[in-house]
């Protein structure tokens, strides 16, 4: 009987390191879960949160696009009835020309340069439309003009709708920055190799945050 229990020791004495080797293991594992699958919702939530702000930049454009299909019409309805006013269609004109070369990408959308430069733009040509409108007080005949009343409706709707597609996206990207800006975002962004980067902001000049007034 004393043979046979000290047998048993050798066979004992190997399964203990064994045993602890395993609870390591799975303490080592719980541990990683704790900390990579936090990391994984808040990935996936600065993924969320940058697309809807990318879409949210989207209306933008597809608005500010609306503004500039409306110039050569307007340019054309002025045109019959100011002909003296070939220096402000000129600089609609011009300023219709600049704002549509600058295109952004989704990365300049994070480069303030591009985006001060694409605001400038705009707002140049927002300055040119109003000017552009001012112009009827001194013709009677374009102020009475059917069409020319029409297009100063779709202009006036089109700036509320940009006005209001400006604001959408730049509390999406407030969102999204301070998703980003916090230290788990900041975790995150670099041991993933920092895919994401905060969002500029889309601001207007104060002068064009005023839809233009139509007057009949």
């Amino acid at each position: 009987m004393i043979a046979k229990a000290r047998t048993k020791i050798p066979f004992l004495s190997w399964r203990r390191p064994l045993a602890a080797a395993w609870m390591a293991l799975a303490m080592l594992a719980a541990l990683a879960s704790m900390i990579v699958l936090p990391g994984c919702g808040r990935y996936d939530e600065l993924v969320e949160k940058d697309q809807i702000a990318a879409e949210k930049w989207s209306n933008v454009e597809v608005e500010l696009q609306r503004r500039s299909d409306l110039v050569p019409n307007l340019v054309a309805t002025v045109k019959g009835s100011a002909k003296h006013e070939e220096d402000t269609l000129a600089k609609v004109a011009e300023a219709r020309a600049q704002a549509t070369q600058i295109k952004l990408t989704g990365d300049d959308l994070s480069d303030p340069a591009k985006m001060a430069a694409f605001e400038k733009a705009q707002g140049q040509l927002k300055g040119a439309l109003s000017r552009l409108l001012a112009v009827q007080e001194q013709y009677p005949d374009l102020k009475a003009n059917r069409s020319f009343h029409d297009l100063q409706i779709q202009l006036e709707g089109t700036e509320n709708r940009v006005q209001r597609a400006r604001q959408e996206y730049n509390a999406s990207a407030r969102d999204y920055n301070a998703t980003l800006l916090k230290i788990g975002g900041q975790v995150v962004n670099k041991v993933t190799g920092t895919p994401f980067k905060p969002r500029v902001f889309f601001h207007a000049a104060p002068e064009s945050l005023v839809a233009p007034k139509v007057s009949f």
